[in-house]
């Protein structure tokens, strides 16, 4: 599985860290999207006025480029409906970057498909449950799931997924879809579609929407029994540990995140704007950060159960949850199942 800054290797990964470098950069076109989902770090409530120009995105990719960054991850709002996507990707691309997608499918087309599949786009389609009431209900509108099963099919008469066209799925686990991810999880590996499940960030929506919630020990409970089917079914090998199946988060390390409107943050979990792009260069506001400078240095500077765990050397839990239910971000991971005072919140 290689989503987000896995492809990079360790000794990459500690290279970038001593240099002060990226490899990879996170960044929205736009907050404008045509779903509401009920578990998104963008609140409803947000707006989206002063967004970036397309020169404004173009300069801060290419700022990125300039600190190493060989990745590009697209997020949203909705990238699909955003009216430059194409001119975006293929300036991507003629700077040789590689250009990762997280989209709801809604403008995927057979021609947009066609063109994200000759610039090599990976495609991070979000659907979180098969079943069509319920992943109309988590995404906020009503025939989300007609349109996701549309984008699916139309991406796949578009090549996806191959060797040279990575396609994923994008699911957030929650009270109301766990009991079908195991044989959503097994489908997908059929499909040679990545499956991406992750903990929800109790952050923006996802506070609104307790009825979310999952507890600690269900979460441990899905993973082992996703970790099984993956070594006994489809022989890969991967320990269990939150807040990725299968996968773990080491973005903090070698990436960033630049919102629509040119705020600067470690990543969308931890909503400190470091400083704008409209007001400092990006290696500047990067290298001076306090912030970004204890996230990489989290070995030495995080707390609590996390910096004693025996994982400690490769995770440090996810610190959007720590920081959006602590206020802390060097906090313990108060949703992981090895903290013990997860049990108490």
């Amino acid at each position: 599985m290689q989503i987000y800054n896995l492809e990079f290797t360790e000794a990459e990964i500690k290279q970038a860290v001593a240099a002060d470098r990226l490899l990879s950069m996170e960044i929205e076109f736009s907050r404008i999207c045509n779903f509401r989902c009920s578990y998104c770090y963008v609140a409803d409530k947000s707006e989206c006025t002063n967004e970036l120009s397309r020169a404004e995105i173009k300069d801060t990719i290419l700022q990125a480029k300039a600190l190493g960054a060989r990745k590009i991850i697209i997020l949203g709002g909705e990238p699909s409906i955003y009216p430059h996507l194409v001119e975006m990707v293929r300036f991507l691309g003629r700077e040789g970057l590689e250009v990762e997608m997280f989209t709801n499918g809604t403008g995927i087309d057979a021609e947009i498909a066609a063109i994200l599949a000759r610039e090599r786009v990976r495609v991070v389609l979000k659907m979180n449950s098969r079943e069509k009431e319920l992943q109309d209900r988590l995404a906020g509108k009503k025939g989300a799931f007609q349109i996701i099963s549309k984008a699916l099919t139309t991406l796949q008469e578009a090549g996806y997924p191959s060797e040279e066209l990575f396609l994923a799925i994008s699911t957030v686990i929650c009270r109301q879809n766990i009991g079908e991810l195991p044989a959503m999880w097994k489908w997908l590996r059929q499909e040679n579609i990545e499956p991406y499940f992750e903990v929800i960030t109790p952050q923006a929506n996802a506070l609104e929407n307790s009825w979310l919630t999952v507890d600690s020990g269900e979460l441990k409970a899905l993973f082992m029994q996703l970790s099984a089917i993956d070594q006994q079914e489809f022989g890969r090998h991967w320990e269990p540990q939150p807040p990725l199946v299968g996968n773990k988060c080491m973005r903090h390390q070698v990436s960033c995140v630049v919102t629509a409107t040119g705020d600067v943050m470690p990543c969308v979990g931890v909503t400190i704007p470091l400083d704008n792009v409209r007001n400092s260069p990006l290696a500047d506001i990067l290298k001076n950060s306090e912030v970004v400078n204890n996230l990489k240095n989290y070995r030495e500077m995080i707390k609590g159960e996390c910096r004693s765990c025996e994982k400690a050397d490769e995770c440090y839990g996810c610190r959007g949850a720590a920081y959006q239910m602590t206020g802390d971000y060097l906090a313990s991971d108060p949703t992981c199942w090895r903290n013990d005072s997860c049990r108490k919140l």
